[in-house]
């Protein structure tokens, strides 16, 4: 017991040590605290979630449409992507350009084994996805550089899942809910009609893609199958 308070004692003595000595030397604070805090942020901002604008018009009008003054501030969730791995059909991602690197903002249309009808420019009048990649567009076709110029993209280009919009305050909403199917949607109004449109957008989309099917869960191992192991094991 005394060796446990003796223990308390010293660090209690040391925590105090070292507030003495950084108290007058705030330079130094500063930078100790940076040096602590900097990696958390590095991790929390690669594989959490961030906010940033979204610049450009290839995903209007679902994002920076022609009637907003302001460029829409979205929070982007990297777990969903770079740790969980989840990619889903109609979801809007950031990704890496396979042609410059940049950062670009598009949404996934198929998936790996899916059979997609192209849009001019792309050779093809169809192209199946191949396996670890994704098809992606700009909702706003004649404004946007997609799959339909460069191709499939590997998943791994994916960065991150933009999920809610955080500004500006009259678009405050869920990205990827249809405002037509939200509650508070007031029927007629210039954003109901635009959300109708986008369900129609959505349909045409849907139209394109023959979804490859599910792959089946590999059969369990009966009982004889083991047996025959077993037995060609001993012979």
């Amino acid at each position: 017991m005394q060796a446990l308070r003796a223990v308390r004692s010293g660090l209690r003595a040391a925590r105090q040590s070292y507030r003495n000595f950084l108290e007058p030397r705030p330079p130094l604070k500063w930078t100790l605290s940076a040096l602590v805090w900097l990696p958390l942020a590095l991790f929390v901002t690669e594989y959490g979630v961030n906010v940033k604008a979204v610049h450009g018009r290839s995903m209007q009008p679902t994002l920076n449409p022609d009637d907003s003054t302001w460029k829409d501030i979205v929070l982007f969730d990297s777990f969903s992507i770079r740790v969980k791995h989840q990619y889903n059909r109609g979801d809007i991602v950031a990704l890496k350009s396979p042609t410059d690197s940049k950062l670009i903002v598009k949404r996934i249309v198929a998936l790996e084994g899916d059979i997609v009808k192209t849009l001019p420019p792309y050779p093809d009048a169809e192209v199946r996805v191949p396996m670890g990649h994704a098809w992606v567009e700009g909702d706003e076709p004649f404004r946007t550089e997609d799959s339909n110029r460069f191709g499939p993209v590997p998943l791994g280009l994916i960065q991150s899942r933009l999920t809610f919009i955080l500004w500006p305050w009259a678009r405050i909403g869920p990205l990827g809910q249809p405002l037509i199917a939200r509650h508070d949607a007031q029927i007629g109004s210039p954003d109901w009609r635009r959300s109708k449109a986008e369900l129609e957008r959505e349909k045409w989309r849907h139209s394109r893609v023959t979804v490859a099917p599910p792959k089946p869960d590999p059969a369990p191992e009966s009982k004889a199958d083991a047996d025959s192991v077993v037995v060609s094991h001993r012979a």
